[in-house]
């Protein structure tokens, strides 16, 4: 059959393209390519096609255009040579890179005392992620690079497949079944917790599940739950929003004092027991021992989980929610395995707590977002997750390593603490640096890191917690010659 000859008023449509509104018009004669290949350079170095996205396939954009493919495959040809696309089969041609020429210049720097006050707020933490720099060395963050992206997708497809059309209604708002089941299991083999699924409550992060603590506790006459000290100023600061006292307990070479504690009268605790922040101490047997007495006398824990699973040269630890499950709750989440981004996590809650932490879930948002849960399921159940974590654990021990030899080199009078496990190390220093002076100085120069002061209640000594998974071995490198340098400038 023949084609059908372009009629009067489809000859009077012009040429263009729905995609960035390209019209070939603009093209110079006998420059399509390079105008092509110029217009998409500009609208990925914008953002306007960002990374991850695909162009249009090429016969897709030639016929929109009115030109020969070939105008196309040349300017896809020139960009991939670039390095700003590549090719994917049947994935077609994806944005992999920004042109570095077209970044925007950024914004110079706060000023040290607006960016690292001895006192801050609770925007603090915002505030500090949005001001630029070269090298990013605070603590809390893996390296998202690594994230698993086609093992995503994979199990994303596997989902999909599978999903009937009602298991796109609201949810439970305890969480997605086969996710709680995923989580019962991932906790009995790695953490040495037997757990009912119909136990784990899914959340948003840690951070929600310590404002639905706050709100069954509260509701409940408890006011006041004591933190370690030095501990994470983040925590302290979400436990306040929420209306609880925060009373210091002293940390030292074996974890939380728990004699200190006990004589506090407080009726709560919160504390990181298989590795502290931000010392990185292990809660010692001994202590252990006192805390579990303390507990069944009336007291109660929360066992904030955050990065256990990530150790190099110790055994692991057993979460306490293991030993005393009407004592403790227990939260985790995957922040620091896959990304902070999915805002994913677990809790679980002593029985008598249950019905009013699920109340306040409900209240929250109905629960989380149900397709992303099932997702991460199926990451779990599949082996994925776990060879995601072992290729973490190798590239984490050898930035660590990385970190631990350029402090050696640059900072020799640094004491180093927490190397570990985890995703960060705490150096201290000499008692007459001011840290957060030296991190403003630090930032200055490009680098960014945390005061230890920010974490400490009471005095302590001086220091920097400083993130390390996120990094290059030579961006680590670069950072601490930085804080040296700095230093010696101070």
């Amino acid at each position: 059959m023949g084609r059908a000859k372009p009629t009067a008023s489809d000859r009077s449509i012009p040429a263009g393209s729905d995609f960035l509104h390209l019209t070939i018009t603009d093209a110079a004669p006998g420059g399509r390519a390079d105008w092509l290949t110029d217009r998409l350079r500009q609208a990925i170095a914008e953002g306007r096609v960002p990374v991850g996205d695909r162009l249009p396939p090429t016969r897709v954009l030639a016929a929109d255009l009115g030109v020969s493919r070939g105008v196309v495959t040349e300017a896809y040809q020139r960009l991939t040579e670039e390095g700003h696309v590549a090719g994917r089969g049947r994935a077609g041609t994806v944005v992999v890179a920004a042109p570095a020429a077209a970044t925007p210049t950024p914004a110079p720097a706060a000023a040290p005392v607006a960016t690292f006050p001895p006192a801050p707020g609770t925007d603090i933490f915002e505030a500090v992620r949005a001001a630029p720099a070269t090298i990013d060395l605070a603590p809390g963050v893996p390296d998202l690079a690594a994230f698993p992206r086609a093992d995503w997708l994979r199990a994303e497809r596997t989902v999909l497949r599978r999903l009937a059309a009602a298991d796109f209604g609201y949810g439970d708002p305890c969480g997605a079944p086969a996710l709680r089941q995923a989580v019962a299991a991932w906790l009995a083999r790695n953490r040495g917790i037997g757990v009912d699924p119909a136990e784990v409550i899914i959340v948003a992060g840690v951070s929600q599940a310590l404002g639905l603590l706050a709100q069954a506790l509260t509701a409940a006459g408890v006011h006041r739950i004591a933190v370690e000290d030095p501990g994470s100023l983040g925590v302290r600061q979400h436990l306040n929003n929420w209306g609880v006292d925060t009373p210091p307990i002293t940390v030292d070479d074996a974890g939380l004092r728990v004699d200190e504690l006990a004589v506090s009268g407080v009726p709560a605790v919160m504390l990181t027991p298989a590795h502290q922040f931000p010392t990185g101490v292990v809660l010692d047997g001994d202590r252990r021992r006192q805390l579990v007495a303390w507990a069944r006398a009336g007291g109660l824990i929360v066992e904030d989980d955050y990065d256990a699973e990530h150790r190099y040269d110790r055994p692991p630890v057993p979460a306490l929610r293991g030993l005393l499950p009407e004592q403790v709750c227990y939260a985790g989440s995957v922040s620091k395995l896959l990304a902070p981004a999915l805002r994913t996590g677990w809790l679980l809650v002593p029985s008598r707590l249950r019905e009013a932490v699920v109340a306040a879930k409900r209240k929250a948002d109905l629960g989380n977002a149900v397709l992303p849960q099932l997702v991460l399921a199926e990451l779990m159940t599949s082996g994925a997750f776990e060879r995601h974590l072992r290729l973490l654990r190798r590239r984490h021990i050898r930035r660590r390593d990385a970190m631990i030899a350029a402090l050696a080199r640059a900072l020799p009078s640094a004491t180093v603490h927490g190397a570990a496990a985890g995703l960060h190390l705490m150096i201290t220093l000499d008692d007459a640096v001011v840290d957060t002076e030296l991190a403003a100085a630090t930032m200055a120069r490009g680098v960014k890191v945390q005061p230890l002061s920010w974490h400490c209640q009471r005095p302590y000594r001086p220091g920097l917690v400083l993130g390390y998974a996120a990094r290059t071995p030579t961006e680590i490198e670069d950072g601490v010659a930085t804080i040296a340098a700095a230093l010696r400038s101070g």
